[in-house]
C-alpha cells in the first residue's frame, strides 16, 4: 500500500507538471480523479445551486481540516493535486534543497552577484560538510540547529564578524521557509552560541590607512610617474585620496558627473558578472543610492589635467580603467618602496580619517562614503597621524 500510496504521488507531481501549460484540459479530469480517490479521505461536493461551489476538505499541517473550494470540478481537482504534491516535497525537502532553491530567490532580488556568489563558497564551507546539508528540513530542530552552530564556530576557530556573515545565510534560509509556508516556526530565533569566539589582534591606522609621511611619498611617486606617462591611473589613485570613493565607483566616473567645480556626481560602479567573468558598469552604486562628494580645488585641477578620450574619465588607449589596475598602481609602488601593500579600500579609510582629524563632523564622513549607518562610518576611522603630529596635538590639547 506504501509502495502504490508513493508511486500514485509521482503519477500526480507528473499531471501536474502536464497541467502547468493547460489549466483547462477536461481529459485530464478523469485521471486527477482516480488518482485522488486513492490518496483523498474526504467527499467531494457538488454545488446545489447556482452560484455555489465545489468543495471538500484537505488536512493542513496542524492536522486540521480546511475548507477548499472551486467554482468547477476540474479546477477543484487540480487544487487538491497541488496541495498534495506540495505536501509530498515538503515532505523531502532538504536543508541543501532549501538553501538552492532561496539562493535562486535572493539572485532575483539583489544587485549583487558578488554576495550570491560569497553565500554560495560560504555554504559550501561550512554547511556542505555539515550533517545539516542532507537532512530533512522537518527533522531540524532548535537543538540540532544549535550544536551544529556552535560546532561549525568552534572546528572552524570563527571570528564573531565571520560567524555573522555565515548566519546571513541560515536567518535568509528560515525568512524564506517561512514566508513559503514550510515552516510555521523559525527554530534559529531561540539558538544560543555558547562557544568562544576567535579572538581578532584590532587593527590600526599603522595597517589600514597611509600616514600623512606615508602619502606624501606615494603622491611624489604618483606625480612623478603621471610626469612619465601620463597615464591617467596615476592621477585616478592620487584623485581617490580626496574623494573617498569605492574603487568600483572610481573607474565607473563620467565626465558629465562633474556637477560643478565643488561636486562630483556618484551614481554607478563596476561590477563583474559571476557567469561570464565580464567587467560591466551599472547604473547604481554598492547600496543603491547615488550621491554627491565635494570636490575640492586641488582635485579639480588633478581631472583638468586629463584629456576626455571618451565619455569616462579615467581611460588608456581609449578604454575604461578598471578596479584592478587602479589596484596595480599601488602594488607596483609598494613593490617599489619594499613596502607592504595597501589595498584601494585603504584609500577610503585614508580619507575618511583625515576628515575626521580634521574636524569633519561624523554624519557629513558618512554622507560622502555613502553609508547608510554612522556604525559602518566609525569602522573606517583610525588614526591617519604620525607619531609626532599626534603627541603634537596631545600636548596641545592639554597645555
Amino acid at each position: 500500500m506504501i509502495q502504490n500510496e508513493i508511486l500514485l504521488k509521482n503519477n500526480l507531481i507528473t499531471l501536474i507538471l502536464e497541467l502547468a501549460d493547460n489549466t483547462h484540459d477536461l481529459s485530464m479530469t478523469k485521471q486527477l480523479k482516480d488518482i485522488l480517490a486513492v490518496l483523498h479521505p474526504y467527499k467531494i461536493t457538488a454545488p446545489k445551486s447556482n452560484g455555489k461551489r465545489w468543495q471538500t476538505y484537505v488536512k493542513n499541517k496542524d492536522g486540521c481540516r480546511k475548507l477548499v473550494q472551486a467554482p468547477t470540478e476540474h479546477e477543484l481537482l487540480v487544487k487538491l493535486a497541488e496541495h498534495y504534491c506540495i505536501n509530498e516535497n515538503l515532505e523531502n525537502l532538504t536543508f541543501y534543497n532549501l538553501f538552492l532553491e532561496w539562493l535562486e530567490y535572493y539572485k532575483s532580488i539583489s544587485e549583487s552577484m558578488n554576495t550570491s556568489k560569497r553565500h554560495l563558497q560560504r555554504y559550501n564551507k561550512y554547511f556542505a560538510t555539515s550533517k545539516l546539508h542532507n537532512m530533512k528540513l522537518k527533522n531540524i530542530d532548535e537543538i540540532i540547529l544549535e550544536q551544529e552552530c556552535n560546532r561549525i564556530i568552534k572546528e572552524n576557530n570563527l571570528t564573531r564578524k565571520e560567524w555573522t556573515n555565515a548566519k546571513t545565510i541560515l536567518n535568509g534560509m528560515y525568512k524564506y521557509a517561512i514566508r513559503k509556508k514550510y515552516i510555521s516556526e523559525n527554530p534559529l530565533t531561540n539558538v544560543m552560541i555558547t562557544v568562544k569566539y576567535k579572538q581578532v589582534i584590532k587593527k590600526t591606522g599603522k595597517t589600514e590607512t597611509y600616514n600623512t609621511e606615508e602619502l606624501k611619498a606615494l603622491n611624489d611617486y604618483l606625480d612623478t610617474m603621471y610626469a612619465e606617462t601620463h597615464d591617467s591611473s596615476f592621477i585616478a589613485v592620487k584623485l581617490n585620496f580626496l574623494l573617498g570613493l569605492r574603487v568600483s565607483e572610481l573607474v565607473a566616473l563620467k565626465w558629465d558627473d562633474i556637477e560643478d567645480e565643488k561636486h562630483i556626481h556618484v551614481m554607478r560602479e563596476e561590477v563583474r558578472n559571476q557567469e561570464t567573468g565580464e567587467l560591466l558598469v551599472v547604473d547604481h552604486t554598492k547600496t543603491n543610492q547615488d550621491r554627491f562628494v565635494a570636490l575640492i580645488p586641488k582635485g579639480y585641477e588633478l581631472l583638468s589635467k586629463l584629456e576626455h578620450q571618451n565619455e569616462y574619465i579615467f581611460v588608456r588607449d581609449n578604454k575604461r580603467l578598471t578596479a584592478r589596475q587602479i589596484a596595480y598602481v599601488l602594488e607596483k609602488y609598494a613593490e617599489r618602496m619594499g613596502l607592504h601593500t595597501k589595498s584601494t579600500h585603504k584609500m577610503r579609510k585614508t580619507y575618511a580619517s583625515l576628515l575626521n582629524a580634521n574636524g569633519v563632523p561624523l554624519d557629513h564622513i558618512r554622507e560622502q562614503l555613502g553609508h547608510n549607518n554612522l556604525s559602518t562610518t566609525l569602522g573606517y576611522i583610525y588614526n591617519p597621524l604620525t607619531e609626532k603630529e599626534t603627541f603634537d596635538l596631545i600636548v596641545n590639547a592639554l597645555q
